[in-house]
């Protein structure tokens, strides 16, 4: 480990974020319209708008839709900049997934609805799950993925990564996530480590994709982080400093609270560039209204 931040750390330190009540709470993106996208996911994906702001003071309008209240499911944040109307989503981001039980029925209703279906329903290639993919008005891809049983239907938020080990053991150290399911598929060039904080099919995961050879990625200006929930996010925030210094990544905002909101967090970049925020889980509890 790099000599710089002090003493080394205790273990009872480094274990926190496994005993840590964490959860993927949403992921932010910008959009160039902010009523076309609340239409769009309300009426193709069937999501709620949970809530929407308008802070005109800075310029933007942010909107929460998902498919259940924050409190208990993962949701999307969506941010318009006033006056920006498209953005660059880079060759890094994947897509979103949402599971359904009619992956067939899903895609007609979406069509019904002008959506723009660039993968038609059916097996992946080698496999049996039924799937589909579609794209936002924004350029944002979706891949649909038929299933029996489903506890959140936002269940996946695809990343690529230049090493997977080292995405691996950084969100599982950092993050406290376990690996619940890694797959390697040379005959296509790329392996995948699906990273949560339970089984695949119980909860929201990162799905962590390595295409053969390839270490990096243009990240755009689209796509922006996702949001974990913590306990203690100073403690939690040590723990990120000593796992950079071992794997790499930057811590983009010292834990403490947001000025206006009092809302404590802390950020930083994975070592492929991806941005997590951590979040007080009192103070999220508090922004909305509980």
């Amino acid at each position: 480990m790099a000599q710089g931040s002090g003493a080394v750390p205790s273990t009872e330190l480094l274990e926190w974020p496994k005993k840590d009540n964490r959860r993927l709470l949403h992921a932010v993106y910008r959009v160039g319209d902010l009523d076309r996208t609340i239409k769009f996911y309300t009426e193709c994906f069937g999501m709620k708008l949970l809530r929407k702001r308008d802070i005109p003071e800075e310029k933007y309008s942010n909107a929460f839709l998902g498919f259940g209240p924050e409190e208990s499911h993962f949701v999307m944040e969506f941010t318009y900049n006033y006056g920006v109307t498209s953005y660059d989503i880079g060759t890094g981001f994947g897509h979103f997934a949402i599971a359904t039980p009619d992956v067939y029925k899903m895609v007609e209703d979406i069509r019904a609805k002008g959506g723009n279906i660039t993968r038609e329903p059916g097996p992946v290639k080698g496999g049996s799950t039924i799937i589909a993919f579609v794209k936002d008005p924004d350029g944002y891809v979706f891949e649909l993925i038929q299933r029996d049983s489903i506890i959140d239907p936002l269940c996946q938020v695809m990343l690529r990564v230049g090493d997977l080990d080292r995405a691996v053991k950084f969100y599982e150290k950092a993050l406290g996530m376990k690996l619940v399911k890694k797959v390697d598929r040379p005959e296509y060039k790329y392996s995948i480590a699906m990273m949560g904080y339970a089984e695949e099919h119980e909860t929201t995961v990162l799905e962590l994709t390595y295409n053969y050879g390839v270490t990096e990625y243009t990240k755009g200006n689209a796509y922006a982080q996702v949001a974990i929930s913590t306990d203690d996010v100073y403690k939690s925030g040590e723990v990120v400093e000593h796992v950079i210094q071992e794997l790499g990544g930057q811590v983009t905002r010292k834990p403490g609270p947001i000025p206006g909101l009092n809302t404590k967090i802390t950020s930083f970049l994975d070592p492929d560039g991806w941005k997590t925020v951590l979040v007080d889980n009192e103070d999220f509890l508090k922004e909305l209204g509980n």
